[in-house]
Parts: structure tokens; C-alpha cells; sequence
């Protein structure tokens, strides 16, 4: 096949992808080429760069992101329209991108010219995104092993690889065991409680699976794994036999059989810890964390810890009322169960607030809700969203495109793919934004997001109506989306949200989220998808007093992921070897007040830390939860109600959190936004969890 960049989207850096020209037989050529010419381009660096800035670093960042598009789109199908095909012609190349990458990052010829520029006269005549920039080519280069030699080096990229693998196969297995499993329910006394969107979503799947004549009235129903339905069932289910078994298999999801992810996971962590030992780490977790924005392990031990004692007494709490509530519906209290919980956690909001999660959705249709995140966008940061759908080609039929614009000009200044809806038969569970086009003073002015989320689809010719939850999830990819489009950072290494510190980058997808508890957000949001009526005052004002309901819980299951995924990583294992699952039940004493069962597998089905981004990090979801809500507090201490506060202050936060990315460091970032270091006395007020002073 023709793999000439003409021909071959994987090839057309800079521009918007061709997902009507890609095929899956051009994805192995296509990195083939690419990595050809790379390696040549590399060759060409290493014996004849000189070292400058212009003849070094502006070479690297050219290869950066020719590679970083093609295996990007490469990696961004793997998440939305994965096929067996794909997976093949994945795995067939996935090793050689992992070797240019060690080729690229264990150059002694480039690391000594980064050297020569960082010691150099000219250092100091860099701006000081460039400075940071060869300050961090640098470090990657160390935590890349190209202190390495010989045998050891050989080792060191032999665990690369492996890990690249076995991270796919990971992945993969969740999706597969997500996929695989379903319940197909006939006696409607089973379906009892639930509201109508999930027995249409249902009925929906049953028909997908081939009960032609499934209604929602009378059924079939198919309960799957699939956020959309799984989580309504367990909040509303009153069948509790259906409820265990669905609660059951998704503890357990991707822990048995061929699809059995238990075993990568050990061998996972052992080939983190070697490869941290190999860097001079004492444990992954100090790898990781040499990279963030935490000084050191400790200081994130700090963090959680003080979090876990704002949170436990609240919890325990939490925990009581659902034993209280189960015995006033007759139910004993000790027989409160893991898959009771979110059940009993629905019926009690309903009794102390008077509203169901339920009660929202058809206020909220997907349409009407973009209309109000856009308007609400205009308000803080002066930008305008418009559709733009037919201009490019996308991957699925219910992918949006949208173009952003600034200034009463109307300036291009930057877009974005939303794709909303789950489809669990090709799309991975969760919600994420990726980079499409990064911004750069070589070409790419416009930088181009990828927001994926997996709400409810429409059925039955009802529009996406949304949960609080699934509003919060779009708003928070949203966060992620602006600051890597609003970016004015030139140098292409540090433009958006390259080059920012892990446990910084939830900042602005965090602080975007406190929106939706502000009345004139979210009843902007809104407008009932069959008159229009706006989410009524009241509703509004429950929804707000009901924000610190069961919120000790809350955090304390994010505690617990975070103490968990460091306990993972840490010293201590890295000695021991402890098996991952005695580990996880040793971590849930401390921060469970319901244990896990004794069969709960999660960690199995846990892609954030053994396939995503956030291994030895998921603590930063808590870290960057402490910046966002202390930078909402300035918009609180302005005046929510204030217009012209918000627009200055949104300015502020535009010009510092959003503009400056990854080229400046995100405390100096913060401080020149907020005055002052952040502090989690915001964050624990939000939650309801700061004990106030005495009178």
C-alpha cells in the first residue's frame, strides 16, 4: 500500500485527521513510514545538531509531534472505535514506537546537548518556557535511562516494552469483559423501582442483543456493565437479588478466565519497582512523584491523611444513616451490603431532600445543557462556541464537531470533538480529553480537542438526558478541553497541557465542575425536553443543600483509590512483593467503613493506574481538588451574582491557569492568579467537613 502523506492520514500532521480516508490496514504502514523517517531525522540530530536552541530543541519538538499525531490518532481509536483488527495492527508496531521513544530519550548525543544549552551562556538570553522546557527534556531523559549502559540499559528497555503491552492487554480485557457480560430480565417485578431511562436503555440493549420485540413497558431488559445502566439499577433497583449479582460482576470484572487481568497486574508493579531501582528510586512512587508537583512522597502521605480524618468521622456517619434508614423501611440494620448502599444512599436523599437524581434527567437534554456550558464559557473567559459539524470528517455519526472563537472578531481560536454517548460494544467506559492538534509557533495555531464521555444514548426519540453526575463529567472534560485550547504558549513542548505537572493538570477540569452548583449555571443548563420549563427554583435550592450529602463518603473513596495506588507503588511493597489483593484489604481498614468483599477484584478493572496515566498519581484528583475549589473561592469572594466581578476574575483565570500551561510552573501559575499558595480550607468547606471555630 501507498503510504506517501497524501494518501495516509497517519501521515498528515498539522491538519484536522482524515477519519474518512483512515483504514485499518494503513495503520501498521503508516507508523512504519513514519518511523523510518524519524529515525533518520534522529540519526541527522545526533551527529549534527548543534547545541542551540533552534538547531536542538526545535527539531525534537518537529519529531514530538509528527509522532505524537500519528500514534495519538492511533491510540485515540483504540479508545473509541476499537476492533479486533485494530488491536492487531496495535500490537504489531506498538513495540517499535516504544523502542524510537527509548531511542529518542536515552540519546547521549541529544542529553549532552541539552546539557550544553542548560550550562551554557545562552542559557539565561532563553525565555523561561524555553528553560523549562530543556529543565525537563532533561529530566525525562534521566527517568528515561540514559544514565544507563550496556546490559542494564538493555534490561531497562526490555521492561518498557513489556509494560507497553501489558497495559493494552489491560485495557483490552476491561472492555472485553465489559462487553461480554449482560442479564436478560423477563419478569418485570425484577425491573421494579427503575425509572423509565433505564428500562428504555434497557429494552435498547435487549433489542442490540437480539430480542427483536423488547419494549420498555413489557420487556426484555438487559442489565450490562455499561455505566448508563449499571449505575441506575443500583440506585434504584429494588429487586436486591439483581442488584448483588450486577454489583458482584462488576467488583470482579476482568479478573477470570482468558480475560483474567490479576496476574499483569503483579507482574506490572514488579517491573515498576525494577525499573524505579534502576533510576535510583526507592519505589515507583518516588519516580512518579519527582515529576509532579508534590515535593515528595511524604507530602502527599500529608495530604491524604489529614483528608482521611477530615472524612472518617463523616463517613462512619454516612453509614449509620443508611442502617437508620434500612430499619425504617423494615429492613435489618446489619444487613446493609455493598450493593445496598447506593440504593438505600438514593431513597434517603429523596426522603431528607425531597428529589430524585432521577427527577433531573428530563431537565437536562443534552442539547440544552451544551447551549448553557457554552453561555456560561462566554461569561468567564470572553469566548463564543459554535458548531461547526460537517466540517471534518468524524469517526462515529454522533460525534460533534465545534469551533471556538474569541474577541467581537470572532478569531479562530481553537476546536473540538465531542463524543458523548457510551457505545460498550467499540468504546472504552469513563471520560477523558485527549489532543488532537497541540498549539505551535511551526504551524498549528489552532490547537483541536478530543472530549469523550460515555453518557446515556438517546432512545426512543428522546434526546441524551443527563444525570447531575454525567453534567459534572461533561463539565469536568470541558475544564480539561479549555485549558489545552486556550493555551498561548508558542513553543509547542509546553503549549496546552503538555508539560504540566500530573497532580496540576485536574486543576481547571476540577474548578470547572463547581459550576454546577451555581443556580444561575445550572438553571441556564436546563429546559425540560418536552416543554422547555427550566429546572424550577426549588429543585435548584435542593440539589444545593443536598451538595455535602454522604460527601465524607465520597471522599473517602477517593482517599482510599489514592492511599491504595500508593501503598501499590511504595517502598514497602517494592520489598515485600505483597500480593495486590491482601494489600488493598490491608489499605480498606484504614479507609473503608463498609469493607470490600473477599472476593472484590477491582483492582482488575482499575485502567487509571495500570493503564492510564495516573500510576503512583491518582492522588492528584485530591492534590488538584485542593487549587481548583481554593481558585473557585476567588470567584465566591467576588460575587457570584456579580457580572462584572465574574468577567474580571474569569479573565484572570484565562490569562493565568488556562494561558500559561505547561511553560510556567503551576504554583507560580497559581499564585499569580489567586495572591497566595492554595490552601484545602476551601475544598473541606465545599464538602461540608471544615469544623468550624468556635464562638
Amino acid at each position: 500500500m501507498n503510504a506517501d502523506p497524501e494518501s495516509n492520514p497517519l501521515l498528515m500532521a498539522g491538519q484536522l485527521p482524515r477519519f474518512d480516508l483512515l483504514e485499518v490496514d494503513q495503520v501498521e504502514v503508516g507508523i512504519r513510514q513514519l518511523l523510518s523517517e524519524l529515525e533518520a531525522e534522529l540519526d541527522r540530530i545526533e551527529t549534527a545538531a548543534p547545541p542551540t536552541w533552534d538547531g536542538l530543541v526545535e527539531p525534537l519538538e518537529s519529531i514530538s509531534e509528527r509522532l505524537g499525531f500519528a500514534w495519538g490518532l492511533v491510540g485515540h481509536l483504540m479508545g473509541v472505535k476499537n476492533s479486533d483488527a485494530l488491536r492487531e495492527a496495535h500490537a504489531r508496531v506498538q513495540k517499535d514506537v516504544v523502542a524510537f521513544g527509548l531511542h529518542l530519550a536515552q540519546s547521549r548525543p541529544i542529553f549532552e546537548g541539552l546539557e550544553k544549552i542548560r550550562t551554557g551562556a545562552g542559557f539565561e538570553d532563553l525565555d523561561p518556557v524555553q528553560q523549562r522546557i530543556v529543565e525537563t527534556l532533561l529530566r525525562e531523559a534521566r527517568h528515561a535511562g540514559v544514565g544507563l549502559v550496556l546490559d542494564a540499559r538493555d534490561r531497562f528497555n526490555e521492561i518498557q516494552g513489556e509494560l507497553a503491552g501489558l497495559a493494552t492487554t489491560f485495557s483490552n480485557h476491561v472492555l472485553d469483559a465489559t462487553r461480554s457480560f449482560g442479564i436478560l430480565i423477563r419478569d418485570p417485578e425484577e425491573m421494579a423501582g427503575t425509572p423509565g431511562s433505564l428500562r428504555q436503555l434497557a429494552a435498547q440493549k435487549a433489542r442490540e442483543s437480539g430480542e427483536t420485540h423488547a419494549t420498555a413497558e413489557a420487556g426484555p431488559w438487559r442489565l450490562t456493565l455499561d455505566a448508563p445502566v449499571l449505575m441506575p439499577f443500583l440506585e434504584h433497583g429494588e429487586c436486591r437479588r439483581r442488584r448483588e449479582e450486577l454489583y458482584r460482576a462488576h467488583v470482579t470484572r476482568a479478573s477470570q478466565g482468558e480475560l483474567d487481568n490479576g496476574p499483569l497486574i503483579g507482574r506490572i508493579l514488579d517491573l515498576r519497582s525494577e525499573m524505579a531501582g534502576m533510576l535510583g528510586f526507592e519505589s515507583y512512587a518516588a519516580l512518579s512523584i519527582d515529576s509532579k508537583m508534590a515535593p515528595d512522597v511524604a507530602a502527599v502521605d500529608d495530604l491524604l491523611e489529614r483528608l482521611r480524618e477530615a472524612s472518617w468521622d463523616a463517613a462512619v456517619a454516612d453509614l449509620e444513616a443508611l442502617r437508620r434508614h434500612a430499619a425504617r423501611r423494615g429492613e435489618a440494620e446489619e444487613a446493609i451490603e455493598l450493593w445496598d448502599v447506593a440504593f438505600h444512599a438514593e431513597r434517603l436523599r429523596e426522603e431528607l431532600f425531597g428529589y430524585s437524581e432521577e427527577e433531573l434527567r428530563p431537565y437536562f437534554p443534552l442539547p440544552r445543557v451544551l447551549e448553557g456550558l457554552f453561555a456560561l464559557a462566554g461569561r468567564l473567559f470572553g469566548i463564543s462556541i459554535v458548531p461547526a459539524d460537517g466540517e471534518t470528517s468524524v469517526w462515529h455519526p454522533d460525534v460533534r464537531f465545534f469551533r471556538v472563537l474569541g474577541g467581537e472578531e470572532g478569531e479562530p481560536l481553537a476546536a473540538f470533538f465531542l463524543d458523548p454517548y457510551s457505545r460498550p460494544g467499540d468504546k472504552r467506559g469513563g471520560a477523558w480529553m485527549d489532543e488532537c492538534l497541540g498549539r505551535s509557533h511551526r504551524g498549528v495555531e489552532t490547537p483541536v480537542a478530543y472530549l469523550i464521555c460515555n453518557q446515556s444514548p438517546p432512545v426512543d426519540g428522546r434526546p441524551s438526558l443527563m444525570s447531575f453526575d454525567e453534567i459534572q463529567t461533561l463539565f469536568h472534560e470541558f475544564g480539561h478541553g479549555l485549558q489545552h485550547m486556550l493555551t498561548r504558549v508558542e513553543h509547542g513542548l509546553a503549549s496546552g497541557i503538555r508539560n504540566i505537572e500530573w497532580d496540576a493538570v485536574e486543576l481547571p477540569s476540577q474548578f470547572m465542575e463547581n459550576w454546577c452548583y451555581h443556580r444561575e449555571t445550572l438553571i441556564g443548563l436546563s429546559g425540560h425536553f418536552e416543554t422547555g420549563e427550566p429546572l424550577p427554583e426549588s429543585l435548584f435550592e435542593k440539589i444545593r443543600v443536598a451538595r455535602t450529602f454522604r460527601a465524607g463518603s465520597r471522599m473517602l473513596r477517593q482517599v482510599y483509590f489514592s492511599m491504595l495506588d500508593l501503598a501499590l507503588h511504595g517502598a514497602e511493597r517494592a520489598r515485600s512483593h505483597e500480593d495486590p489483593f491482601e494489600l488493598q484489604r490491608r489499605v480498606a481498614e484504614r479507609t473503608t467503613v463498609l469493607p470490600p468483599l473477599p472476593e472484590d477484584r477491582f483492582l482488575c478493572s482499575f485502567g487509571h493506574i495500570f493503564a492510564g496515566g495516573y500510576a503512583a498519581g491518582y492522588y492528584s484528583y485530591k492534590w488538584a481538588e485542593v487549587l481548583s475549589a481554593d481558585a473557585f473561592s476567588a470567584f465566591e469572594e467576588a460575587g457570584l451574582d456579580d457580572p462584572g466581578a465574574i468577567a474580571e476574575i474569569g479573565r484572570r483565570f484565562r490569562e493565568t491557569i488556562l494561558a500559561l500551561g505547561g511553560g510556567t510552573p503551576p504554583m507560580v501559575v497559581f499564585e499569580r492568579f489567586r495572591g497566595r499558595p492554595p490552601s484545602p480550607e476551601a475544598l473541606l468547606r465545599h464538602a461540608g467537613l471544615l469544623d468550624e471555630p468556635a464562638a
